[in-house]
């Protein structure tokens, strides 16, 4: 009988524990080189939930995975098989078949990047992959739960280097589309011009909108009277300064917000907004313990390992 107690208060625990959305960001590039096939490849064998993921559009029209608009020196190097010496050019004015000349399986020894992420190993003769090729790996895998949360890679201060909105959004969908995937996307940007033009074009499809109100990003400018050439005419100062009530209004149902700019009661009105809270991105193990306290809906981390090991003990991962 006493066995039996034991066994019936692990089970009863187990139904009061909410899962938690874990997502690879970038793939784990933590672990491995960001936004590549073996990152994702490795991301899901950690059995993280979502895939997390930058995307970039060619010059023929490709959606490619990728972070920066332009290539970063620190982790590209040449089809001569030296580093870039300075950013560029723009993957836009790169055909697919000239992109896939780069490599982007190393860090470049010496610089900030690579003293951030000694654990990422190094795998040559990595190229930027098309988002048709991860679909199709996840495919080949038999994987039909792991989800996709993609980000479309555009500013409103850097026109010439991206395609506009419009053009963007129609490129994904169209390859969602092609793969079959609507029911496991999310579209996400700190550019909230995109997510407006997706939720027209395909409001099945769950919106992800990004902030952050910190030096080395700020997509909110809570102080300016102007408001933000981010947030597609939503200016904070007409929601009391409450980002979570500006996603609402603009017809959101995800907040992601950099995970250093909320606090508890910032999650609890989210949730009462009947919002989601995904927060990014979160790699030390106090700050992870924390997000979970807090009950956020969802953790983006660079290394998946850590908080699965943390998720795994508090028993919030689906099985």
């Amino acid at each position: 009988m006493r066995r039996f107690a034991i066994l019936l208060l692990a089970v009863l625990l187990t139904g009061c524990a909410s899962t938690i959305d874990l997502q690879a960001h970038r793939g784990g590039r933590g672990l491995m080189p960001e936004n590549t096939l073996v990152a994702f490849d490795n991301a899901i064998h950690f059995g993280v939930t979502t895939l997390e993921l930058d995307t970039a559009i060619t010059k023929d029209g490709v959606v490619v995975i990728a972070h920066d608009p332009e290539l970063n020196p620190d982790i590209v190097r040449g089809p001569d098989g030296k580093w870039l010496e300075k950013k560029g050019p723009a993957i836009n004015s790169l055909t697919f078949a000239e992109l896939s000349r780069y490599d982007i399986g190393r860090l470049k020894i010496g610089t900030n990047y690579a003293k951030r992420y000694l654990e990422q190993r190094q795998v040559d003769g990595l190229r930027y992959p098309k988002l048709a090729d991860l679909f199709a790996m996840v495919k080949t895998l038999k994987n039909d739960k792991v989800r996709f949360n993609i980000e479309t890679k555009i500013s409103p201060f850097e026109r010439d280097i991206t395609p506009a909105p419009e053009a963007f959004v129609d490129a994904l969908l169209k390859v969602i589309d092609e793969y079959g995937m609507q029911s496991r996307v999310t579209l996400q940007s700190f550019d909230w011009r995109t997510l407006k033009i997706a939720q027209q074009k395909a409001p099945r499809i769950p919106t992800v909108y990004l902030s952050a109100q910190q030096k080395f990003l700020d997509n909110i400018n809570a102080g300016s009277r102007e408001g933000s050439a981010w947030t597609a005419g939503l200016n904070a100062q007409d929601f009391a300064g409450s980002v979570a009530r500006m996603v609402k209004a603009a017809g959101g149902t995800i907040w992601s917000p950099y995970f250093g700019d909320i606090d508890q009661a910032k999650v609890k009105d989210a949730r009462a907004l009947g919002l989601k809270v995904v927060v990014w991105t979160v790699n030390e193990l106090q700050d992870i313990e924390q997000m979970l306290d807090w009950k956020v809906d969802g953790i983006i981390t660079d290394y998946p390992d850590r908080a699965r090991t943390i998720m795994d003990r508090r028993n919030l991962l689906p099985r």
